[in-house]
């Protein structure tokens, strides 16, 4: 799309804030715009998102958590204007010039996250038959998934030959069993803990965490964007998807993940329950037995190096989460010793 067509689309968008465009540039679903009242950025959602999420970010303004890029109301008051059947929402543009290092950043992305949770932090009522319908389905899944990887290595072993992806199988299998069964044990704790209490605790979770999802301004202090999926929920939804991305890499021993959940926790501690919840997410081998059941049902000829190569990275996310949940362990068992000798010697 040439510059001028740009501005001609989103002149008409522009007009509902009095605001005109003098030069646009394309970044995707977001557009720079240069104009009459400074530096904008009008971002494109499908209507079928919805404006909830503007709420959240209000409720959080209201609480005293500015740390969200702020979202400009039209003269008549929406935050959001329809145009062709897409949603726009108008922001001011964040430079992002920060160029300190990755840890640093991570830190005082942790840092805000812990805050924004724990201003928007409420408890909930879950009444005993929710907790143990929810505990039921979950442990049903858990031997579903048992019983698939169990009837999965006997097929394999019955074969003469086995394919490169059914011996590489056979060889991981013990340690994809052991995450699962160290899941679903965290889980019952979970549930041994938890299941006379009627209350939860919930947060406004930012739903996309990432750290592209959080920008400076020229002062360098750090925002959060992209709030769309914001909702209320378990503190551990914004958590476990960042953790488990950043675990997926080859095998290496990742302090610096444990780094970061322990500043988090600095500042939002999570209460006991939440932590073996976490511990059971975290060690859930999802992905690998993702990719065995995506080979045990692919018809036809299968892609023999894509799926083993596929087994092989999930296999290293097993291991480096199986370090972070070891250590963790480690941390709160330490933790426990240190506070009851303390109580005993008082």
């Amino acid at each position: 799309m040439s510059d001028m067509n740009r501005l001609e689309t989103v002149a008409p968008i522009l007009q509902h804030y009095l605001v005109e465009p003098y030069f646009v540039e394309d970044f995707g679903i977001v557009q720079k715009i240069y104009s009459n009242k400074g530096t904008f950025a009008l971002k494109k959602i499908p209507p079928t998102t919805g404006t909830d999420f503007i709420r959240h970010v209000h409720l959080l303004y209201q609480k005293g958590f500015n740390r969200i890029v702020p979202i400009y109301p039209t003269m008549d008051g929406r935050y959001a204007v329809l145009h062709e059947n897409n949603l726009y929402y108008l922001m001011p543009w964040m430079p992002n010039g920060q160029k300190e290092n990755r840890d640093q950043r991570n830190h005082e992305l942790f840092r805000e996250l812990a805050r924004l949770h724990t201003l928007s932090a409420k408890e909930v009522t879950v009444s005993k038959e929710e907790r143990t319908e929810h505990y039921e389905k979950t442990i049903q899944q858990y031997e579903k998934q048992q019983e698939f990887l169990d009837g999965y290595i006997d097929e394999c072993e019955k074969k003469t030959y086995m394919s490169p992806f059914q011996l590489l199988y056979c060889l991981y299998y013990n340690e994809i069993s052991q995450a699962l069964r160290f899941s679903k044990a965290k889980f019952e704790e979970w549930y041994e803990n938890t299941k006379e209490n009627e209350k939860a605790r919930m947060v406004i979770t930012h739903g996309k965490l990432s750290s592209e999802h959080f920008l400076y301004d020229d002062r360098g202090y750090g925002f959060f964007i992209n709030f769309e999926n914001a909702r209320y929920g378990s503190p551990i939804h914004d958590l476990l998807p960042y953790l488990s991305r950043a675990l997926n890499t080859r095998p290496k021993r990742n302090d610096t993940a444990i780094d970061w959940v322990y500043h988090y926790f600095k500042y939002f501690p999570y209460k006991e329950d939440e932590k073996l919840l976490f511990s059971s997410y975290l060690a859930m081998p999802v992905p690998i037995m993702q990719v065995v059941e995506g080979y045990y049902k692919k018809q036809g000829r299968k892609n023999e190096m894509k799926f083993v190569r596929q087994l092989q990275e999930r296999f290293w996310h097993i291991k480096n989460s199986e370090y972070v949940v070891m250590r963790m362990t480690e941390i709160e068992n330490q933790r426990k010793q240190a506070k009851e000798g303390a109580q005993q010697q008082s």
